[in-house]
């Protein structure tokens, strides 16, 4: 009997291999671990012969286990896989998977429940991001390995405005610990947003609806408040086809000077192009990103190439999306992904079943 192939997507650090070929192979499955990630399939600019080299690649697994977003799996690319069998991925929720695709051919489709962490590992990740920015670390760190000194400010965030643009789970976690933490005062904006849903939230996240003086604790406002007073504005949305390049130049150029711009949720939820021009210009004091239009980040990207902070450019700090990226969170990802493999062979039921994407 030829064995199962199964392929493991996009795993830069190398954290599958011990979980899957120590638990796998001695069954008789068959794993290859990819460690880079091809252009998306489904991403406008891609020509057709990197979609096929994509297809070729993928083409004789009967077992795909993807990392999140990394490699987005829309309905074309899903009906040129003729072997496929079973689809996992991590995450109980993920925007790139047409699942109605995967679910007419009969393939299963699973994710995975991560551990629960207070603040989770994004949170952690954004509020990262927010300090470096406004205290200067990665310049200042800079500095002092070229053999300088002290050669710009910090920036204080005690008692600011705290803009967050969302206000689920991320938003509301972040928002506490900047209100916690830095006293900043929160103002919150989305689509469909209302004040008792604020309150509520503040509510459950242990907060004072409002303080002494009736001041809403989590105040919900109008979009052009939001970032026009925002000290700091970040996104804390969900990708989803109304999200999709929400955030434009006419709602950038309405920021303070002084104000940052943080985006640790999905990069196409902000018109890249408009962002950047904003940078490029100075108009704000700083951007914070851990997540880009496409992942990875091309080597030609402008985010990468022009001199931030010089010649009159805003200061811009990037991380490379990380902010699930923890070995321990990862290891147990796999570890979820591997169970549900031995599941479906023994024809069991599998966990964390998707019936569409989540959102």
């Amino acid at each position: 009997m030829a064995p199962i192939k199964i392929a493991v997507l996009d795993d830069y650090q190398l954290v599958s291999p011990p979980i899957f070929e120590i638990k796998l192979q001695p069954l008789g499955f068959e794993v290859t671990i990819f460690t880079d990630t091809l252009l998306p399939y489904n991403h406008p600019n891609t020509p057709q012969d990197d979609k096929d080299a994509l297809v070729k690649r993928l083409e004789p697994f009967e077992i795909i286990c993807s990392m999140r977003e990394r490699t987005p799996f829309p309905a074309e690319l899903v009906n040129r896989l003729p072997n496929l069998k079973l689809f996992l991925t991590t995450g109980p929720r993920n925007a790139s998977i047409d699942v109605k695709a995967l679910s007419a051919r009969g393939i299963p489709v699973a994710g995975t429940v991560p551990e629960k962490r207070v603040p989770d590992n994004t949170t952690q990740h954004c509020v990262g991001l927010i300090l470096s920015l406004a205290r200067n670390i990665p310049q200042d760190d800079a500095v002092m390995k070229s053999g300088s000194w002290q050669t710009g400010f910090a920036t204080n965030l005690a008692g600011k405005v705290f803009g967050t643009i969302g206000l689920g789970r991320l938003g509301t976690s972040v928002s506490r610990i900047m209100h916690i933490a830095f006293g900043m005062k929160i103002i919150a904006w989305s689509t469909n947003l209302t004040q008792e849903a604020a309150d509520e939230k503040a509510k459950a996240a242990g907060l004072p609806v409002e303080d002494a003086n009736g001041e809403k604790t989590f105040k919900v406002v109008s979009r052009d408040e939001l970032f026009s007073s925002a000290d700091v504005a970040s996104v804390q949305l969900v990708l989803s086809d109304r999200s999709r390049g929400l955030i434009t130049a006419d709602d950038l150029r309405k920021m303070k000077s002084s104000a940052f711009f943080v985006n640790t949720s999905r990069g196409p939820i902000v018109v890249e192009d408009d962002l950047l021009d904003v940078a490029k210009k100075g108009a704000i004091r700083g951007v914070g990103l851990d997540v880009y239009e496409i992942e990875p980040l091309p080597t030609s990207s402008e985010w990468r190439k022009v001199k931030w902070g010089e010649d009159g450019t805003s200061k811009v700090v990037l991380s490379p999306h990380m902010g699930y990226v923890q070995e321990d969170h990862l290891t147990d990802m796999y570890q979820k992904q591997v169970e549900n493999i031995l599941r479906w062979h023994k024809g069991e039921a599998m966990a964390t079943v998707y019936t569409d994407n989540g959102y």
